[in-house]
């Protein structure tokens, strides 16, 4: 008796199949590793880098004329002490894009902002109409106690 030929898109299915179940098996014979891999320990932001990301990023987009530049400085997420900065560093970056270009000024903004909020310690400072919450609800009296705060 003779054995069927295979068809030569048959034998290379055959081999394929082959292959694949040789893969599969090549792993099976060993155990898993029991130490997890470690992770990256995560990256924490300090104040003066919150700051200056936040300042360098509204003066690029003033710089772009973006529609959302002309937000305040509540809605930028900027403290009165960043917006100052921002402002310095605008008009900065405004007088170093006219003399050398946008590249130049997107850089000067980069440096700019960190050198700022680092000399500021990040410039948290609050905004003017700030209060902590406890003074929401209480309000100092002439004698120096708390009371009620004028709307309760």
């Amino acid at each position: 008796m003779t054995r069927p030929r295979l068809r030569p898109v048959g034998a290379a299915l055959a081999a394929a199949l082959a292959g694949c179940a040789l893969a599969l098996s090549a792993g099976c014979g060993r155990a898993p590793d029991p130490r997890p891999a470690p992770s990256p320990a995560p990256r924490t932001s300090t104040p003066a880098d919150v700051c200056a990301n936040l300042v360098s990023y509204w003066v690029k987009e003033a710089l772009r004329g973006s529609t959302w530049a002309g937000l305040d400085w509540e809605q930028k997420g900027l403290s009165n002490e960043q917006y100052e900065i921002h402002d310095e560093v605008l008009a900065a970056a405004r007088a170093e894009e006219r003399r050398a270009g946008r590249k130049a000024a997107e850089a000067l903004a980069d440096r700019e902002s960190r050198r700022r909020c680092e000399a500021a310690k990040g410039a948290t400072g609050s905004s003017e109409n700030w209060r902590p919450p406890d003074e929401w609800t209480t309000t100092p009296t002439p004698s120096g106690t708390s009371g009620a705060s004028p709307g309760e």
